[in-house]
C-alpha cells in the first residue's frame, strides 16, 4: 500500500470515527428528552384525543360519534366565536387610549358568558351520545367529559381563534 492509499485510508477512517461521535453524542443529548416524552405518552390522566378514542369503536358505532361530535361542535361554534370576538374587543379596549373598565369588564363577562354556553352544549350533548353507547365504549370515551375549555371545531384552541390571533395564555 502506497502513502496515497494510506492517507485516503486514515481520512476516511476519521471521517467515519466523527460521523460515529457526533451520532453518540446526539443520542447521549436527546435520550432524557425523549425518555420524558414517553413517560408523558404513558402518564394516567393523559388526554388523548376523543377522535382516536373512537377509532377502537365498531365502525358503525365510530361514525356516528364521529357525525355527533362534529354536529354538537357545529351547533357549538357560534357562543365560540362570540366569545373570541368578545375577548378581541376586551383587549382591544384595554390597550385604547380612552380606556373604560365597565365596558371591558362587561366585554369580558359576555366572553365568558358565550363561552360557557359553548362548553354547556358540547358537555350537554356528549351527555346524551354516552346514553346512547354500551358501557365499554361510553367508559372509553367518558373521559371527554374532563376536558378544560370549549373547542368550538377549533382544536382545542378556546378563546384563542385562528393560530396566531388573540392573548397568549398564561
Amino acid at each position: 500500500m502506497n502513502n496515497r492509499a494510506l492517507t485516503i485510508a486514515v481520512i476516511v477512517s476519521v471521517a467515519l470515527n466523527l460521523f460515529a461521535v457526533a451520532a453518540a453524542t446526539t443520542v447521549w443529548v436527546t435520550r432524557d428528552q425523549v425518555d420524558s416524552r414517553v413517560a408523558e405518552q404513558r402518564r394516567p390522566g393523559r388526554r388523548v384525543p376523543m377522535m382516536a378514542i373512537a377509532e377502537s369503536f365498531d365502525p358503525v358505532v365510530r361514525d356516528r360519534v364521529r357525525q355527533t361530535m362534529r354536529d354538537s361542535a357545529l351547533a357549538a361554534r357560534p357562543d365560540f366565536e362570540a366569545a373570541r370576538e368578545a375577548r378581541r374587543s376586551a383587549v382591544e379596549m384595554a390597550g385604547a387610549e380612552n380606556f373604560d373598565p365597565a365596558a371591558v369588564t362587561a366585554l369580558l363577562d359576555r366572553s365568558r358568558a358565550a363561552e360557557l354556553r359553548g362548553r354547556a352544549r358540547l358537555e350537554h350533548d356528549m351527555v346524551i351520545l354516552l346514553g346512547t353507547l354500551d358501557p365499554d365504549d361510553r367508559a372509553a370515551l367518558a373521559p371527554a367529559l374532563t376536558r378544560s375549555g370549549g373547542s368550538g371545531g377549533r382544536g382545542g384552541r378556546g378563546d384563542r381563534g385562528p393560530r396566531g390571533e388573540g392573548p397568549p395564555r398564561p
